[in-house]
Protein backbone atom coordinates (compact mmCIF):
# COMPACT_ATOMS: atom_id res chain seq x y z
CA UNK A 1 0.00 0.00 0.00
CA UNK A 2 1.01 3.33 -0.72
CA UNK A 3 1.28 6.11 2.32
CA UNK A 4 2.09 9.58 2.29
CA UNK A 5 3.95 10.68 4.82
CA UNK A 6 3.89 14.60 6.22
CA UNK A 7 6.78 16.53 6.24
CA UNK A 8 7.80 16.84 9.77
CA UNK A 9 8.37 13.41 9.63
CA UNK A 10 9.73 12.73 6.31
CA UNK A 11 13.25 12.59 8.42
CA UNK A 12 12.40 9.02 9.22
CA UNK A 13 11.58 8.19 5.41
CA UNK A 14 15.07 9.58 3.26
CA UNK A 15 12.60 12.32 2.97
CA UNK A 16 10.48 10.70 1.08
CA UNK A 17 6.52 11.61 0.18
CA UNK A 18 5.05 8.43 -0.21
CA UNK A 19 6.83 5.01 0.98
CA UNK A 20 5.32 1.29 0.82
CA UNK A 21 3.93 -0.53 3.61
CA UNK A 22 1.84 -3.57 4.30
CA UNK A 23 -0.75 -5.04 7.26
CA UNK A 24 -4.24 -5.85 7.25
CA UNK A 25 -5.21 -2.64 9.95
CA UNK A 26 -3.77 0.69 10.79
CA UNK A 27 -1.78 -0.74 13.22
CA UNK A 28 -0.25 -3.70 11.50
CA UNK A 29 1.07 -0.90 9.07
CA UNK A 30 1.83 1.31 11.46
CA UNK A 31 4.45 -1.30 12.85
CA UNK A 32 5.14 -2.28 9.32
CA UNK A 33 6.44 1.24 8.55
CA UNK A 34 8.46 1.33 12.00
CA UNK A 35 10.51 -1.85 10.64
CA UNK A 36 11.57 0.13 7.53
CA UNK A 37 11.80 3.86 9.09
CA UNK A 38 12.56 3.08 12.53
CA UNK A 39 11.08 5.90 15.29
CA UNK A 40 7.96 6.50 12.69
CA UNK A 41 5.32 5.05 14.76
CA UNK A 42 6.99 6.52 18.25
CA UNK A 43 6.07 9.66 16.80
CA UNK A 44 2.39 8.50 15.91
CA UNK A 45 1.05 6.43 18.82
CA UNK A 46 1.54 6.81 22.22
CA UNK A 47 2.24 5.08 25.32
CA UNK A 48 -0.92 3.18 25.72
CA UNK A 49 -1.32 2.04 21.85
CA UNK A 50 -3.34 5.17 20.81
CA UNK A 51 -2.87 7.26 17.90
CA UNK A 52 -1.16 10.99 19.70
CA UNK A 53 -4.24 13.87 19.69
CA UNK A 54 -1.75 15.46 17.05
CA UNK A 55 -1.57 12.59 14.36
CA UNK A 56 -4.61 12.27 11.71
CA UNK A 57 -4.58 8.90 9.35
CA UNK A 58 -7.31 8.76 6.47
CA UNK A 59 -7.64 5.52 4.61
CA UNK A 60 -9.04 6.64 1.77
CA UNK A 61 -11.00 9.91 2.31
CA UNK A 62 -12.48 8.73 6.04
CA UNK A 63 -10.30 10.08 8.70
CA UNK A 64 -9.47 6.86 11.26
CA UNK A 65 -8.69 6.81 15.11
CA UNK A 66 -8.88 3.22 15.88
CA UNK A 67 -5.33 1.53 15.15
CA UNK A 68 -7.62 -1.77 14.47
CA UNK A 69 -9.45 -0.53 11.53
CA UNK A 70 -9.28 -2.38 8.53
CA UNK A 71 -7.12 -2.24 5.38
CA UNK A 72 -6.36 -3.80 1.92
CA UNK A 73 -4.83 -3.47 -1.00
CA UNK A 74 -5.78 -0.50 -3.28
CA UNK A 75 -6.43 1.51 -0.07
CA UNK A 76 -4.71 5.10 -0.13
CA UNK A 77 -3.16 5.94 3.42
CA UNK A 78 -2.60 9.31 4.32
CA UNK A 79 -1.21 10.42 7.60
CA UNK A 80 -1.46 14.22 8.65
CA UNK A 81 0.47 15.68 11.71
CA UNK A 82 -1.53 19.05 12.96
CA UNK A 83 0.93 21.78 13.81
CA UNK A 84 0.77 24.40 16.08
CA UNK A 85 2.11 27.76 16.47
CA UNK A 86 1.33 30.99 17.45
Amino acid sequence: MNVRIPSPLRSYTDQRAVVEAEGSTVGALLVDLDDHHPGLRFRMVDEQGRLRPHMKVFVNADMVRDLETPVSRGDEITIMQALSGG
